[in-house]
């Protein structure tokens, strides 16, 4: 896109807020510049923003009052373009698109002679192209609603959908929630049988558990078509399409309909950061061509990803790909998106070998896609100002300044950005250290490190933790112990002991302190005994460890339901007392040799021991708030599977005496390996 320096409305906050980004005025003027030419070509040659990211209505296969059909394709390398399928018999060329400018084309086929549409719903469809060599495709439009593999396929089928009656709406969109609470989900996983669940499973079987978990928004991955099960999503080859290995378009509709009736708002895994590089039922090589969506060239493919790169400059990009996250939004009632693989999207690197350090200069230079860049913060302008209550997520692993600011700032207009340091700093204390060794000045730095003003979403673990060949929190706490001493019925093992007891804390103080949602990836949440690993030919295609085992954490005997009923009531307290939406934490210990971390958040006083051994009477904690403190939640509760060494009908009273800064303080007691939460009982909540 062409560039120009252009004025930002608000950048002084901005700078105010960071002064160190004052030397980059110009970049953001720059980037802003490119967003605001994007936005007033829309605006004065395509109708405006509204009309321009529903091009959903005109291209591919629509539907005219009359009962015919109008068809339109973006295919600039094709010599022709024709549209067969079981509507006529399969003969390639008897309904030739006509050539329109800018490499578009358009066909109408007017109604039956019984009045009513020429492709009937559920038939086949292709779209014929003729490339500039003679070569004759088959093609499935970029625009394809729904598409299909018979079992004995290896391609997926594009079928008309078109039904007589679709799924409508019944439940109202809850308001967007103040805080945060997702719980990750994959729909073909989410079923104790060895095979793909489907979207009704998910709906009657899951979404009861999410409720009762606490949980208030779910994430759902791999729901765009991808033809290959096993990339969890990444790879996708219909962009419209909803997965229908899991069910039709309606079950998705009724799935996120429930949902809405449960107060679970549901946000979209969108993966616009690449493509799949399948032709035969992909974007790539459409029109026959290595470019169309794509960059041509070594510019257009990912070397490790292995999948094609969007070219972001393209006009005909942008109304793709903003279309398509209007189009997830208005036909299926998603609330918004997480942003997959946004590092790779906004620097020509992609991140590959970049160790990201934090130097401002690695933010700004001929290193940044800034084109990539506009398409973000162009989707961020357009969700926000047609769809106020909708929320953006970015998978951003650099650091990207002003990612969560406004627009008009001269931010992309994110609403919150993922915490990704803090489960690698999770893995490699486990890994690395003894209990001994913990270092809890660095646990609260990497809690609390983040932009100022930027809201982040913190987690423990999420997939990306659950995938074989890495391993979840709970399985490298307690390892095959937890296949063989998970029984109530058998004693504490000092690991299965020492894994119960550190899982829940470093859920507990990540949940927090970490930031301003929270996320868990299903399963995970009651210690998933198993990773997660799809049918492939390295594992002889079994489904065995690609399901999620939900009955662990029903079964009374099985040390699971102490994790699982933690997690629920850890959700709860939140909901009750509100802190990921309140300010920020104010730490008032991190004690490396007591191994002690206090701080306080929306008027509650968290208080962990992370010592092995030793336990604390009478521990001196500093409070802002006088008043008498009681025990909310204690992570060593029997429920929990602790050791119940806590009398939860003690009160505590503040002393005037300042402690660590604060004006007062209070003893408590605090046994080993755990965490505990007081309530302020002298203020209404």
């Amino acid at each position: 896109m062409a560039s120009q320096i252009l004025c930002v409305p608000d950048l002084e906050r901005l700078l105010e807020k960071d002064p160190y980004l004052a030397p980059y005025k110009q970049d953001f003027e720059r980037r802003y510049g490119i967003f605001y030419h994007i936005l007033k070509n829309i605006e004065d040659n395509e109708g405006g923003l509204d009309k321009f990211t529903k091009s959903y209505l005109t291209f591919g296969v629509n539907r005219f009052i009359d009962g015919g059909l109008y068809c339109k394709e973006w295919a600039p390398g094709a010599e022709a373009v024709f549209l067969t399928g079981d509507f006529n018999n399969w003969n390639p060329f008897s309904h030739p698109y006509k050539k329109m400018d800018f490499g578009k084309w358009e066909l109408f086929i007017p109604p039956g002679p019984d009045g009513f549409n020429p492709v009937p719903h559920g038939s086949k469809l292709k779209v014929v192209i003729r490339s500039q060599s003679g070569e004759v495709l088959y093609r499935i439009s970029p625009w394809a609603r729904y598409v299909v593999r018979e079992l004995a396929s290896v391609n997926y089928d594009w079928v008309h959908w078109e039904p007589p009656i679709s799924y409508r709406q019944r439940h109202p969109v809850p308001k967007k929630p103040k805080s945060l609470r997702i719980y990750e989900s994959h729909v073909g996983i989410a079923s104790p049988e060895g095979k793909i669940a489907s979207y009704k499973n998910f709906t009657h079987n899951v979404l009861p558990k999410v409720k009762d978990l606490g949980y208030n928004c779910i994430q759902m991955m791999a729901v765009m078509e991808h033809a290959y099960y096993a990339s969890f999503g990444y790879q996708i080859t219909s962009f419209f399409a909803a997965s229908s290995r899991y069910g039709t378009p309606d079950d998705l509709k009724e799935l996120i309909d429930v949902a809405h009736s449960m107060g679970i708002v549901v946000l979209l895994d969108v993966v616009h950061s690449h493509a799949s590089k399948n032709s035969e039922d992909g974007l790539n090589k459409f029109d026959g061509t290595d470019a169309g969506f794509f960059h041509s060239g070594p510019r257009g493919t990912h070397a490790l990803w292995d999948s094609r790169l969007f070219d972001y400059s393209s006009w005909e990009v942008l109304r793709f790909l903003l279309s398509n996250l209007r189009w997830w939004i208005e036909e299926y009632g998603f609330d918004g998106f997480r942003f997959d693989g946004v590092s790779s999207m906004i620097y020509h690197h992609h991140g590959i070998g970049e160790t990201f350090s934090g130097d401002y200069n690695e933010y700004f230079g001929m290193h940044v896609d800034e084109d990539a860049l506009a398409y973000l913060t162009m989707a961020n302008y357009m969700l926000h100002f047609l769809h106020p209550e909708s929320i953006t997520i970015a998978e951003e692993v650099s650091g990207m300044p002003a990612l969560c600011y406004p627009v008009k700032e001269g931010g992309m207009g994110f609403d919150y950005r993922m915490a990704m340091a803090i489960s690698d700093k999770w893995i490699q204390i486990i890994k690395e250290l003894k209990d001994e060794d913990w270092d809890m000045g660095n646990i609260v730095f990497t809690l609390t490190n983040r932009r100022y003003g930027e809201k982040c979403v913190a987690y423990a673990e999420c997939h990306d933790q659950a995938l074989v060949g890495d391993k979840t929190l709970a399985f490298r706490l307690m390892d095959a112990e937890m296949y063989t001493n998970m029984s109530v019925l058998s004693p504490f093992t000092p690991v299965i002991d020492r894994g119960i007891q550190l899982h829940k804390m470093i859920r507990l103080i990540t949940h927090a302190l970490g930031g301003e949602a929270y996320l868990n990836f299903m399963g995970n949440e009651f210690g998933h005994p198993e990773w997660l690993d799809f049918p492939r030919k390295g594992n002889n295609e079994s489904y065995h460890y690609a399901r999620r085992q939900f009955h662990l954490a029903d079964d009374q005997l099985l040390r699971y339901r102490f994790l699982n009923k933690f997690d629920r009531d850890m959700n709860k307290l939140e909901e009750r007392f509100g802190w990921l939406s309140s300010p920020p934490a104010y730490v008032t210990e991190k004690h490396e040799s007591d191994k002690v971390i206090a701080f306080e958040r929306a008027n509650l006083l968290f208080v962990f021991n992370f010592n092995p051994s030793k336990s604390y009477t009478d521990y001196r904690v500093g409070t802002e708030i006088p008043g008498k403190y009681k025990i909310v939640l204690d992570s060593d509760a029997p429920d929990y599977g602790g050791h119940n060494r806590l009398d939860h009908n003690t009160e505590f009273f503040t002393q005037k005496y300042p402690h660590n800064y604060r004006d007062h303080s209070v003893l408590v007691y605090i046994p080993s390996r755990v965490a505990l939460v007081f309530q302020n009982m002298d203020i209404q909540n």
